[in-house]
């Protein structure tokens, strides 16, 4: 099997598990319901649950005879980490941010179903996705019993890794993770400010690493990984994260709608300061590379090894699309 055949299986499976949390439209709230799905549906690539995925399997698999993990504590948080993502795109489509009319390849949220509504939806979607996580709770006891957890961490039981993980994805989704880097993000572009590389890199690693972060320290944290492992992946997801944004600053430049599903140029549409306004396009994919490097070098000093996260983290920082 090639590795965009097993790549497309992985998406699959994750999007099966996703939308057996996504809520029913129904009710007198049925709008803002279908506005939270059709932003999620829109689809995507699936990235950050499927790290989180990957890295639970890579400490819940003792070998290739161990057979499939359970998924009954994982998928919560695969579906809460992508709700949590989705959310942050229709609120950052906004007129009143982006103002981007593109995403994912169709019309975004506020476009299709108004300001308020796509505001409205973004909240559900981030609501909902704390109430999806915490569903794990009432699967702990079962999967106690079925999961088998081969490198116990310092928590006392599954219901505490389970309570450590919510803990990561509020840390890393909020004002210490991707709502401070936002925040930082639209008050440099209101002041016009000249941004420093200091205050870039402060966006990238809130705005878009923490979200990764919080993917890769999930998954080894409800697998029950080593303490050494968790800081390792933490480290690992930074640099994924900037490498990745840098990446999108370079495709802003150099892709197109048709590629990327978005519209491109926005960047300089808006007079935004870049990684590659700051540096140059060519110091910009040096940089990648070097910061790339350093991520994958992270995951090569873990306890346990998966090949396939290893090639989506390669991936991902040098996807053209």
């Amino acid at each position: 099997m090639n590795w965009e055949s097993e790549q497309d299986q992985k998406v699959q499976r994750v999007e099966e598990l996703i939308g057996a949390y996504l809520p029913a439209e129904e009710g007198y709230q049925r709008t803002v319901l279908e506005a939270m799905n059709y932003s999620i549906r829109a689809g995507g690539k699936r990235l950050r649950p499927m790290m989180m995925y990957e890295t639970y399997r890579m400490y819940t698999e003792c070998d290739g005879s161990a057979g499939e993990p359970d998924d009954m504590v994982i998928a919560p948080f695969l579906a809460a980490i992508e709700m949590i993502h989705t959310y942050s795109l229709v609120h950052d489509d906004l007129p009143a941010m982006d103002n981007d009319e593109y995403r994912r390849g169709r019309k975004t949220t506020h476009v299709v179903y108004g300001e308020g509504m796509a505001i409205l939806a973004g909240d559900g979607l981030l609501t909902h996705a704390f109430y999806t996580a915490a569903r794990a709770f009432s699967a702990a006891k079962d999967a106690a019993e079925r999961v088998s957890l081969t490198s116990p961490a310092g928590d006392a039981s599954l219901c505490g890794r389970i309570g450590r993980a919510i803990g990561i994805l509020a840390e890393k989704a909020g004002i210490d993770g991707m709502l401070g880097g936002q925040c930082v993000d639209v008050e440099a572009e209101k002041r016009g400010e000249t941004v420093t590389m200091e205050q870039l890199l402060f966006i990238h690693e809130k705005k878009t690493a923490a979200l990764i972060q919080s993917a890769l320290m999930i998954g080894a944290v409800l697998a029950g990984a080593p303490e050494e492992d968790v800081a390792r992946l933490e480290r690992a997801g930074r640099h994924v994260g900037v490498a990745f944004q840098i990446r999108d600053d370079i495709l802003d430049v150099e892709g197109s709608l048709e590629e990327l599903g978005k519209q491109t140029g926005s960047d300089a549409k808006n007079n935004k300061k870049t990684y590659v306004t700051l540096v140059g396009m060519e110091q910009a994919k040096q940089d990648v590379e070097r910061i790339s490097g350093a991520a994958l070098h992270e995951l090569s000093k873990l306890s346990r090894s998966n090949d396939f996260l290893a090639e989506l983290v390669r991936r991902m920082v040098y996807r053209t699309s």
